[in-house]
């Protein structure tokens, strides 16, 4: 669908009939695909018409196919499921459509990917089709106030009988960045019930129990901050936004070894302060402490290295690998979660040091948050990584004090 909201089906078609002939061709002993959950091919919308016909065009041109269809997958880059956090994240009210009491059985994406490898080493699973579905049977309404009561947030939800889907997905695409040729083919088929109708999976693999829609939801959004997307080299900065997550990088080659980059770093905070802008550093710190929040107040753990779980001002380290990544968890009140990261990669002789400041804004005050200090933040940091550039470079003695 990211070749346009028109002609998918077409493409999709085309698609699985390459793949499955060359599948067969190459000796390919079976495809595991998974598909769509839906009912009769009527009632369906075209998304979920074209997700079955691509299973049987893989049948008719392929080798025996695995086909698991699933509704909405609950994990951190589905789309079905970034679509509810961002409505849900940035809306304390939403006004609803009649779709919103669709019944819709969610799965968790730890339990699509254990059904998905199960089906490796159960000959019984080879030209079968099954229905997969977690635990609980939900609605898009119950699905988001559950997703809200999670995250701590409180949500109204409106229901009104004119919004159709179609008008859905233009408001889909204020509120969220998804883009519209994926997001308009899903809204459109929020009036198809996608229920399992039956219990041939769990016949078949008898030890994989699905977790509810509520656990999946806690495992989702109880995580790290995960690995940064990669990056060109002569790319200096880039603002990103994924799976919930705001990355603000930086990066840019330093004429030092790794080791010498790391051990400048590891002495950031405390007495030596921040490198740069070190008075508004202070600032946050009294704004945190007016908020009943720590401060600066806690210094460093150790004066000269750091360990995992060592404090740094009002930040905790989260991960230390040696001459390779420093990652700081903020703990100064915030409405979200956040994370200051550096990573130490060998390039030409020297070092190529990316600094990530990561953000995980909690409904819709924490987006106002990001977005108010963001220029304060760009200041802040591309100074900090010019200070930490030019220590590496020139030292010849102790690391230096702070810039100010």
């Amino acid at each position: 669908m990211t070749g346009g909201e028109q002609g998918f089906e077409e493409r999709d078609r085309c698609a699985a009939q390459n793949f499955a002939t060359a599948a067969k061709a190459a000796g390919v002993k079976r495809i595991v695909y998974l598909g769509g959950l839906g009912g009769h091919a009527g009632k369906l919308s075209s998304h979920l018409q074209s997700r079955h016909e691509t299973g049987e065009v893989l049948r008719e041109y392929g080798p025996p196919v695995t086909e698991f269809r699933a509704a909405i997958i609950v994990g951190n880059g589905s789309t079905s499921f970034e679509i509810i956090r961002y409505l849900t994240e940035r809306l304390p009210l939403m006004v609803c459509p009649r779709w919103v009491v669709t019944r819709v059985q969610p799965t968790a994406v730890t339990d699509v990917l254990a059904y998905l490898l199960a089906a490796l080493d159960e000959p019984r699973a080879a030209g079968q089709v099954f229905e997969i579905g977690g635990a609980t049977v939900e609605t898009y309404a119950s699905m988001m106030r559950t997703y809200a009561a999670v995250r701590g947030l409180r949500r109204r939800l409106l229901r009104v009988p004119v919004l159709t889907p179609r008008l859905s997905s233009y408001w889909l695409d204020l509120v969220t960045p998804i883009q519209p040729a994926i997001s308009r083919p899903l809204i459109e088929g929020l009036r198809s019930e996608v229920v399992c109708t039956n219990n041939r999976a769990a016949d078949v693999f008898p030890r994989i129990h699905p977790v509810g829609y509520e656990e999946a939801v806690r495992k989702t959004v109880n995580r790290g901050p995960g690995d940064d997307p990669p990056l060109e080299v002569g790319q200096k900065h880039a603002l990103m936004r994924s799976q919930g997550l705001i990355r603000d990088i930086r990066q840019t080659v330093i004429r030092a070894e790794p080791h010498s980059v790391f051990a400048i770093v590891e002495k950031i905070g405390g007495d030596r302060g921040w490198f740069y802008a070190n008075s508004l550093w202070d600032l946050r710190g009294l704004i945190d402490r007016a908020f009943g929040g720590i401060g600066m107040r806690r210094g460093r753990s150790h004066p000269d290295t750091l360990s995992a779980n060592d404090v740094v001002d009002f930040w905790r380290v989260d991960a230390v690998e040696p001459d390779r990544l420093i990652r700081l968890r903020a703990e100064m009140k915030l409405p979200g979660r956040a994370w200051l990261q550096f990573q130490f990669t060998p390039h030409g002789g020297g070092t190529l040091l990316r600094t990530t400041a990561i953000f995980e804004p909690l409904g819709l005050l924490g987006e106002l948050y990001w977005s108010s200090l963001y220029p304060a933040h760009a200041f802040i940091f591309n100074g900090m990584h010019r200070a930490i550039a030019a220590a590496a470079e020139s030292r010849a003695g102790p690391v230096p004090t702070t810039i100010t």
